[in-house]
């Protein structure tokens, strides 16, 4: 299963965010990080806000923050939320459907259980693991002097 961009760049800004739990980041922040079109981000961003990952504050002193404890955020329940009802295969929920075997078929139902398997280990991940201890990440994640 390869993640959409959109779930990619999610997962990377709410671990910026982890890392600067002091402070609002700005999306030219995180885009000149990950080198990431601003424009994408800020996608990504209003997505993030209305699944309530983020807080999202305008103005000059505004910017992007964890809306709760990185601890909190579960990246099954981030990749769910991005990705949306991708189906694998056609005949899954979401599928175009109309595969001649399917009645008979049951690779549907082994997808269905490494889909399965796939969340279950996200969701024994939180953001707050994934920054947690990782010095050379926030190294290079960390506070900058607010301008």
């Amino acid at each position: 299963m390869r993640l959409n961009l959109q779930t990619d760049f999610a997962l990377r800004a709410l671990m910026h965010l982890a890392v600067n739990t002091d402070r609002r980041v700005t999306i030219a922040e995180i885009s000149d990080t990950f080198g990431i079109s601003r424009n994408h981000l800020m996608k990504v961003a209003l997505a993030l806000s209305h699944e309530g990952f983020i807080a999202t504050e305008r103005g000059r002193a505004g910017g992007l923050s964890l809306a709760r404890a990185a601890s909190d955020i579960q990246v099954g329940d981030v990749v769910r939320r991005m990705e949306g009802n991708a189906a694998l295969v056609e005949c899954f929920p979401g599928g175009a459907g109309g595969c001649r075997i399917s009645p008979t078929c049951r690779l549907r139902g082994a997808l269905a259980g490494a889909l399965e398997a796939f969340f279950t280990s996200l969701d024994s991940w939180s953001i707050a693991d994934l920054v947690q201890g990782n010095a050379p990440l926030h190294d290079m994640l960390g506070a900058r002097a607010a301008a």
